[in-house]
């Protein structure tokens, strides 16, 4: 348990922080849901949705090849880290060059030609993210997760700072007065750009602060351990588009698939991406286990119960997500104020996209049967096979039943991809997971979710919030009568 509680801290550093960070940037979705209309919103939305797809390419799957060959006795002379950093550097120079000199086409093609500084913003913003992740993996696989949170939070404070001054002071301002210093710096006419130009500018102060992250290092680009990063790596390529596909694809395809008129369509749009958000508690748990688990899958590796530490981790994994869930279900009628009245139409996708991220990082849990056994070629095919599977369903189901169809379509992948790894697992990286363990809990979750849809509300005990109140103790209490004894949970 010692393991446990060591990979726990250093997720709770970096869960805490992206918590605090997310919790900032979160409220940013009621500021723009109640500033902006749900078609402009829907703007950013597709955005992103696309950024996702860009972010990965421009990475290479560096940033697992790195933990894959860096020199841990040697830091210093960490080679495998300026390689890495040297070609990620030049792919984005070479990325900003093609979009610079395509821009007017490609804006045209997105229906923003009159905006066509929306396309600039956010190739610029990728390419910051894209070559800030190989500092912030070494800051990772030294643990040094407070630095490593502190700038995370610096960035999100900047982005929720300008984008309250660019939003609500400066428009404001120029109300009260159209001949003040405002109306050098700010035009209401780019409207939801300033989202991105905040985003940007908030992008850049990071990459700033990790200038420290690139003295002390004995400098050099190996071609030889480039060609063994490169053929590591460029699966995870593979591996990292088809989980944006999974991810995001859903909202780049309801603009062109939901039977309505573009503008119907940009609503329903920001709806379903307003509602997504409010899955953002599993989501930062699941990306702040990453950023914990990843180094310390590679660095345990060696060691001999390193298969049976494996399982614990997922079931207790489980166990935390499966919490997760039951809050935001449970007591949604709390979190569906974070968005608009508008907005609250969806709330009916948000346990659908909850289970689906639950499935999600169950899957990160199982993929360590490939990434140690050198074989992310398999599991490049694993994801592949999801983002078919979401491809063909969302297809088939955004027609049929909106975005209700692309709720169900992320969750049947992310099902899909854990159970498929489980089984390749199995052959190429046997684990003892308790199975029916974990099964029985994401069951109880589901059990306990439908026992608060079905029971009828009348007397005082059966009130939503004491009834929520109830059901999420009683899985307290099964989670304690059944892990408390094995593993002396309470015990030091």
């Amino acid at each position: 348990m010692g393991i446990i509680k060591k990979l726990a801290s250093q997720t709770a550093i970096y869960g805490l922080s992206s918590i605090f960070g997310r919790f900032l940037n979160y409220l940013l979705v009621p500021l723009y849901t109640y500033y902006f209309s749900a078609a402009e919103y829907g703007v950013v939305s597709e955005f992103y949705a696309y950024a996702g797809f860009f972010s990965v390419v421009l990475l290479f799957g560096f940033e697992t090849g790195y933990f894959r060959f860096r020199d841990k006795a040697h830091s210093g002379r960490d080679v495998a880290y300026s390689t890495a950093l040297i070609f990620v550097v030049f792919v984005n120079l070479l990325f900003f060059l093609v979009i610079y000199v395509i821009n007017p086409w490609l804006s045209a093609l997105l229906n923003y030609s009159n905006h066509p500084e929306y396309v600039l913003c956010f190739s610029l913003i990728l390419i910051f993210d894209a070559v800030a992740s190989i500092p912030f993996a070494r800051l990772r696989a030294e643990a040094k997760a407070f630095r490593f949170a502190a700038i995370k939070i610096a960035e999100i404070l900047i982005t929720v700072l300008l984008s309250l001054f660019f939003i609500v002071y400066c428009p404001k301002m120029l109300a009260e007065n159209s001949e003040s210093w405002v109306s050098k710096v700010y035009q209401p006419e780019i409207g939801v750009g300033y989202i991105f130009i905040a985003n940007l500018m908030a992008s850049a102060f990071k990459f700033v602060l990790l200038f420290a992250q690139l003295k002390g290092l004995a400098w050099g680009f190996d071609r030889q351990l480039f060609a063994k990063m490169i053929r590591y790596s460029l699966p995870m390529v593979v591996i990292g588009f088809a989980g944006v596909i999974n991810e995001m694809l859903d909202r780049a395809l309801l603009k062109y698939l939901l039977p309505y008129d573009v503008q119907t369509n940009m609503k329903l749009l920001g709806v379903y991406s307003a509602c997504y958000k409010l899955s953002i508690l599993m989501s930062l748990f699941i990306q702040a286990f990453r950023y914990a688990a990843e180094p310390f899958f590679f660095s345990y590796a060696d060691n001999s119960d390193a298969r049976p530490i494996y399982a614990k981790v997922l079931k207790f994994f489980v166990i935390f997500c499966v919490f997760i869930f039951l809050l935001v279900t449970l007591f949604i009628d709390f979190f569906k104020y974070f968005v608009g009245e508008e907005y609250r139409a969806g709330l009916e996708v948000v346990p659908i996209l909850l289970l689906a991220n639950l499935f999600l990082g169950v899957y990160v849990n199982l993929s360590i049967w490939y990434k140690l056994s050198d074989r992310t070629l398999m599991g490049a095919f694993v994801s592949l096979s999801g983002a078919l599977l979401t491809i063909g369903l969302n297809l088939w189901w955004i027609p049929e039943f909106g975005y209700v169809g692309s709720a169900w379509a992320t969750l049947v992948c992310y099902v899909w991809m854990a159970v498929v790894s489980y089984l390749l697992g199995r052959l190429y990286y046997p684990v003892g997971y308790e199975v029916k363990r974990v099964l029985g809990y994401i069951l109880l979750g589901v059990s306990l979710y439908f026992i608060k849809i079905i029971l009828p509300i009348g007397a005082a005990w059966q009130q939503p919030w004491f009834l929520s109140t109830e059901l999420m103790t009683l899985y307290f209490l099964i989670v304690l009568l059944f892990e408390g004894r094995k593993h002396h949970i309470f015990d030091k």
